[in-house]
């Protein structure tokens, strides 16, 4: 089952947009970095505050991201994502807590690199992490200039 899982995840990589300036090859060469994760609807992933450890892709279901306000105990739902979205990327950089949490709203399966493999992985193919870091910089900055057109939307 897992050479399956295994399978499914990096034909999943290549038809990912963080993963859009790899090609095939390039993927096959940095496929041990990366791991895949299932979590059941409704499980949080991580909660605001937590440690980075990790960043992920979401290869299918959908997961809410929610930033508590300044009520205690309510939070804030600032963006619902699906397939092809990478979450948890804020803090990889420089290894802050986490800035929002991150709750599966239906079963979600992941592409997954722990902060620790991400290191690495630029240590060891600095070419290959840089394409990667652009796949990354390239789905947040999609995801941020949509939250422009929305907030413009309210004035």
């Amino acid at each position: 089952m897992k050479d399956v899982l295994n399978e499914l995840c990096t034909c999943m990589m290549c038809e990912n947009s963080v993963f859009h300036y790899l090609t095939t090859e390039d993927l096959k060469e940095i496929r041990t970095f990366f791991g895949c994760k299932t979590v059941s609807a409704g499980q949080i992933l991580w909660n605001q505050g937590d440690r980075c450890d990790y960043v992920a892709c979401i290869v299918s279901g959908r997961v809410e991201i929610k930033r508590e306000t300044e009520f205690k105990g309510k939070h804030a739902v600032v963006g619902v994502l699906g397939s092809g979205s990478i979450v948890g990327a804020l803090c990889i950089l420089d290894a802050s807590p986490r800035a929002v949490t991150a709750v599966a709203l239906e079963d979600v399966s992941l592409i997954t690199i722990s902060l620790e493999k991400f290191e690495e992985l630029i240590s060891l193919y600095p070419a290959l992490g840089s394409q990667l870091m652009k796949g990354m910089l390239l789905s947040v900055s999609t995801r941020l200039k949509k939250s422009y057109d929305r907030l413009s939307k309210f004035f």
